[in-house]
């Protein structure tokens, strides 16, 4: 059955948003299920160890419930995709021709995880025709789930989300992240974070880019940008964001799509300031 001009994104009787819903929050309280044995199992995992079990089961377990309701379905994880910019690229690229693709992040703030640090989330948009038409971040600390369909809104425990009604950077409250790439992405992100600390009220490192992005979109911060993402760690967000009034480009302004590795999320009105002071810091891209 073909979606054109459907908004209510339902394949038969099957609602997408619920099925999106039902896996984030069985995958969130899994996760946080594992959160105590990291303490309790110090002798018998390291940290990788510990991670790798947890990202590897919720990404299993969230698979099987998609499949379980859309078979034919293709679905791109970050289990199983090697780290870099160049297996991401290829990992999407295989999967470019799906008419219907979720991209799922498991586990988004995995070392917040293993510090049992409260803040990360379960990640889960659907794409279709390349195009993201449901979004869901899932924070089962606190039990906060984002949630967006296109064209409808993007909504927070039932209510309707709307980005923050800062217009200046200076009043505005900012979040980044210190990405992992020590060699390309970290010092390129650490430039724009040493030029925007002047020129913002504050700026948040919290460690789940999907999570900052859903914040963006319910208002609590006015803008995030980092270097060197992944298309699972903000397609559901970016949705969000969109749906509440936001807006999000690249970090040279051009508009988002999947293949998007540096972004740039605003609630629309500080973008271009934002925007500009990242291309004077030398701070949009990692230099080829």
């Amino acid at each position: 059955m073909s979606n054109e001009g459907n908004t209510s994104f339902t394949v038969g009787s099957k609602s997408f948003t619920a099925v999106a819903i039902n896996t984030a929050s069985k995958a969130g309280e899994w996760i946080q299920s594992k959160l105590g044995d990291f303490n309790s199992l110090q002798i018998k995992y390291s940290p990788h160890d510990l991670v790798t079990e947890v990202d590897k089961g919720a990404e299993k377990m969230i698979r099987n419930l998609i499949q379980t309701h859309f078979p034919h379905h293709s679905i791109l994880g970050e289990e199983g995709v090697e780290p870099g910019p160049e297996a991401s690229a290829q990992a999407l690229k295989d999967v470019s021709d799906a008419e219907y693709l979720w991209v799922v992040d498991p586990l988004d703030g995995t070392t917040n995880f293993v510090h049992g640090f409260p803040f990360f989330s379960v990640s889960i948009a659907l794409v279709h025709k390349g195009e993201v038409i449901v979004g869901v971040v899932y924070n089962p600390i606190h039990n906060e789930l984002f949630v967006a369909e296109k064209g409808k809104g993007a909504y927070v425990r039932g209510k309707r989300m709307k980005v923050s009604s800062e217009t200046k950077l200076i009043d505005s409250l900012i979040a980044t992240g210190l990405p992992a790439d020590r060699e390309g992405a970290l010092p390129v992100n650490l430039r724009g974070l040493n030029a925007l600390c002047p020129k913002v009220r504050n700026v948040r490192v919290a460690g789940s880019a999907a999570l900052h992005m859903a914040y963006v979109a319910a208002g609590r911060l006015s803008g995030f940008w980092e270097i060197g993402l992944n298309s699972w760690d903000m397609a559901a967000g970016a949705l969000l964001i969109q749906e509440s009034g936001g807006a999000v480009t690249d970090t040279e302004g051009n508009p988002y799509n999947l293949k998007v590795r540096n972004v740039l999320a605003t609630n629309g009105a500080i973008h271009g300031e934002l925007q500009q002071e990242l291309v004077l810091a030398d701070a949009v891209a990692i230099k080829k």
